[in-house]
């Protein structure tokens, strides 16, 4: 068992010992290293000034994502490359992306010009096809304050679809074949009172959490990052997931899809958005990609949220989850995990292993929205889901999650019950499930938003979803109910 963090900075191999577990990376950088480039500015991942270049192996391979070190801890980056903006410059020569911003006036005060140029960084290595849509996706978690986005926009599509040539080009084989050697082996860096440890098989990851039921686990820390950050929380344990062979792994049959606790939504994407297109937009917009880099679906369920976006979908998906305590396993329905606000059905010491979802079937419509004041990277006011079992154009069932209308995630099974039967071409048979949700839920109100306006959003959201499913089904007219990008109804 190793006793000390290693990684790469810049290429370069980085030992530490004697840290602090709930050191960020941001606080090492900037303190230890004295590399202050790295700029701390809301210091809880949402405006993007601290960004950096993670590289890490995925599937064997080594990628580059953008990352907030603000809430990111020093010992996540463990087999990791670290690339701050002051290592892009070679031989006082700017980095390409660094050069765009100047010729294109992508800066005025600076202040999180250093973040934006990561972002650019990593989407100059990502192979992404310069498109105005790619861009503004991958820049939505900088926020600018005085220069515009439009002049960044362009300095993004000046440098992204190219082939890079810079000095992280040069070494990628040998920083991967390093990173690739730092893999597998299980990392323990301080005292039994106080320590980082991160298991490097799920096995040893279970039984330390046995073990130590008092640490707290640690996966993509979006949200542990700001117990540290902004409620200045004593954390002297902390057990990370993310170096367990296997903890991410994703596997699908024709019937499901399972997702180890331990994929981030970077990883899990592909497999989540092809359950439906309203999956694919909820995930879209949750957190950033610096956030979906970071955080996990296991981690997403495992904190237990009212608010969170995922688990809403996947309770009305009908999804179940594993659990571990050592070597014992369990399974429950995913809807009863959550008992109350902050209570979970899982044990100290016990993980979520595994999220498993069934597949919709060919007469299933899955229908989901985000409602927030901000359209990107913002917490839910409302989240609302539902799978519907159509039949001969009538309801046959349905499955109603919400998240934001209780202290829990929650089905709506009075407004399920008043559903079923409901034909899809008499919105008149509608009503009864609409007055039903004051049965289901007694919202709150509070700064994101009013609870008669929470209770008036899932009411319209289910005349939405099945607006929309009367039209798919040929049942209904074609009211329209989005908007594209475009402006185009539909």
């Amino acid at each position: 068992m190793r006793d000390r963090l290693q990684f790469l900075r810049n290429g370069k191999l980085v030992r530490v010992t004697d840290f602090n577990p709930a050191t960020t990376l941001l606080d090492h950088l900037r303190l230890a290293e004295r590399k202050t480039g790295t700029k701390e500015g809301c210091n809880e991942g949402d405006c993007g000034a601290c960004t950096v270049a993670l590289g890490k192996i995925r599937d064997g391979r080594l990628s580059y994502e953008p990352v907030n070190a603000c809430i990111l801890l020093l010992g996540q980056v463990d087999g990791c490359d670290v690339i701050t903006v002051d290592d892009l410059a070679e031989g006082g020569k700017l980095h390409a992306v660094q050069q765009a911003m100047v010729d294109l006036h992508g800066s005025q005060c600076g202040f999180c010009t250093p973040g934006f140029v990561m972002s650019l960084f990593t989407l100059h290595h990502s192979g992404e096809k310069a498109e105005r849509g790619a861009v503004n996706d991958w820049l939505a978690g900088n926020l600018c304050r005085c220069t515009g986005y439009r002049p960044i926009a362009e300095a993004a599509l000046k440098t992204t679809g190219r082939t890079p040539k810079d000095a992280l080009a040069k070494r990628w084989k040998e920083t991967e074949k390093a990173l690739l050697a730092m893999q597998g082996d299980d990392l323990f860096a301080g005292t039994q009172e106080s320590f980082f440890a991160a298991p490097g098989s799920v096995r040893a990851l279970a039984a330390l959490c046995a073990e130590h039921p008092d640490a707290v686990i640690l996966s993509g820390a979006t949200d542990v990052g700001l117990w540290i950050t902004k409620q200045m929380r004593h954390l002297p344990k902390i057990i990370h997931t993310g170096r367990a062979a296997g903890f991410d792994a994703i596997g699908e049959s024709s019937r499901q899809i399972v997702i180890g606790a331990g994929a981030t939504y970077t990883q899990a994407f592909e497999k989540l958005a092809a359950l439906g297109p309203d999956m694919g937009e909820v995930l879209r917009r949750l957190g950033s990609r610096h956030v979906r880099a970071s955080g996990t679906v296991g981690g997403n369920i495992a904190n237990g949220s009212p608010i969170g976006d995922t688990p809403p979908m996947l309770i009305a998906l009908g999804a179940s989850l594993e659990l571990q305590h050592g070597s014992a396993k369990r399974t429950l329905p995913l809807e009863d995990f959550f008992i109350d606000y902050g209570k979970q059905d899982r044990k100290p010491g016990e993980l979520v292993t595994k999220v498993i979802m069934p597949k919709p079937g060919s007469k299933q419509h899955f229908k989901a929205w985000k409602i927030s004041k901000r359209f990107d990277q913002d917490i839910s006011a409302v989240l609302f889901a539902a799978l519907f079992t159509v039949e001969k154009g009538h309801i046959a069932s349905a499955r109603i999650a919400c998240g934001g209308m209780a202290g829990t995630p929650k089905r709506a099974k009075r407004a399920e019950a008043a559903i079923a039967g409901a034909r899809l071409d008499d919105p008149a048979t509608w009503e009864r499930a609409r007055a039903a949700f004051e049965k289901d839920y007694t919202p709150m109100t509070d700064m994101r938003a009013s609870s008669g306006y929470r209770m008036e959003i899932v009411r319209n959201l289910l005349t939405k979803a099945l607006t929309e499913i009367a039209a798919e089904t040929g049942a209904g007219g074609k009211a329209a109910t989005r908007v594209l990008a475009t402006g185009e109804a539909v």
